[in-house]
């Protein structure tokens, strides 16, 4: 049912693509993204996979031939990086607009100038009020399950909205490791043919208004926020159905829990940070500190009633965000201060920035992370919320 490959995390993105059956692919290549895409226009070129494959001169272009891919009734996926992404920022906006289930691979890169190729999340953290549905992922078979699952939750009826799938430039995508590939056969029952409710089609061509007036674009604005809400409930679902079918790892839908039934103090991360935190919760625990993990995969939409549950009965958060929003602070924080804006005795948040420009985060680091914040809380204080933490200055 299932077989073991060792391979890049850029590579088992295209891997995905191939299985989930993608009819067209539009990509402009950019580091650290381009073994993807190589990838996928070796397997079309030599047969291997039916699909459409267009080499377009930009990554603006690049979206602009997915979104007419996609409305012309083609499973569509593409993949890109950092500055490449923020030049589809237009494209991004109309493929969500026009109700487009269009997955991309996004292989975060830090933002210049200046140039660094290193990873941070700062590329798609950028788009997160695009409408489009964003996963953080921190092994290579979540990165796999995620492509397959994003199609599945996308094209449902319900939501009809486009996805990215991000993990971690270098860290995930150049290094190589085992990850379970199923049958194909399997996947294919898992993943049907997309059959759209509505499509461009030259043998039955027809108008499709592109000027809404004031009074429906907000309901449309409305509808977006609505199927934002029916993914919410869905990706738990699907999620778990995968999980059952294949044999492999539930990733926890919205968000992964560690040892956070009785933990006191909660470190909440996204991607590979929420991997590392993994061991550092481990050494923690062996010393006494009653301290848990919550690691949010789906940062839209955002999984806010979890994370009200599960913060509600602990004493301390830290909240390590791997992006910065200038004059504020790292959004996963926003984003958690938000969802627990009401819960009563709410337990103080610091919020740690850290790995910004691809600096290391240890599992060090996050106990140490991890120790203030319990301190932070245990002395009662609410004047700090902000840690650039390891800042050489």
């Amino acid at each position: 049912m299932t077989r073991s490959l060792v391979e890049t995390g850029s590579h088992v993105a295209g891997l995905a693509a191939e299985a989930a059956r993608a009819e067209v692919v539009a990509a402009y290549p950019i580091t650290p993204q381009t073994a993807i895409v190589e990838l996928i226009a070796e397997f079309v070129s030599s047969g291997r996979m039916k699909s459409q494959y267009i080499c377009v001169e930009s990554e603006h272009s690049a979206m602009a031939a997915s979104v007419g891919a996609s409305a012309s009734g083609a499973r569509t996926f593409t993949a890109t990086s950092s500055h490449g992404l923020v030049y589809m920022h237009e494209m991004l906006h109309w493929a969500s607009g026009a109700r487009l289930p269009i997955v991309m691979a996004v292989v975060n890169r830090t933002l210049g100038p200046p140039w660094n190729i290193l990873p941070d999340l700062s590329d798609s953290i950028s788009q997160r009020d695009t409408g489009w549905l964003q996963f953080y992922c921190a092994t290579h078979q979540e990165i796999f399950d995620t492509i397959i699952q994003a199609y599945k939750i996308c094209e449902n009826s319900k939501v009809l909205l486009p996805a990215m799938v991000c993990f971690e430039g270098f860290i995930l995508s150049h290094t190589s490791m085992p990850f379970m590939i199923p049958d194909q056969e399997n996947v294919d029952f898992f993943l049907p043919r997309f059959k759209p409710g509505w499509k461009l089609d030259v043998d039955k061509p027809m108008s499709h208004g592109t000027l809404a007036s004031s009074d429906y674009f907000m309901e449309l604005r409305y509808m977006i926020q609505e199927a934002m809400d029916n993914a919410r409930e869905l990706i738990p679902i699907v999620d778990k159905e995968y999980s059952e079918r294949f044999g492999l790892p539930y990733h926890g839908g919205l968000l992964e829990e560690v040892a956070c039934s009785d933990a006191e103090t909660l470190v909440i991360s996204m991607g590979t940070i929420g991997s590392e935190a993994k061991l550092a919760i481990e050494k923690l625990r062996e010393k006494g500190h009653k301290v848990g993990l919550v690691r949010v995969r789906a940062f839209r939409p955002f999984p806010i009633e979890e994370i009200r549950k599960i913060c509600g009965r602990t004493d301390a958060i830290a909240v390590i965000d791997r992006a910065i929003s200038y004059g504020a602070e790292g959004q996963l924080f926003t984003e958690v201060q938000s969802a627990l804006y009401d819960v009563e005795e709410r337990p103080p948040v610091l919020n740690f920035i850290a790995g910004i420009g691809g600096r290391d985060v240890t599992e060090k680091d996050i106990e140490i992370m991890a120790l203030h914040a319990a301190k932070y809380a245990k002395e009662g204080r609410f004047d700090q919320r902000l840690d650039w933490y390891g800042l050489k200055r």
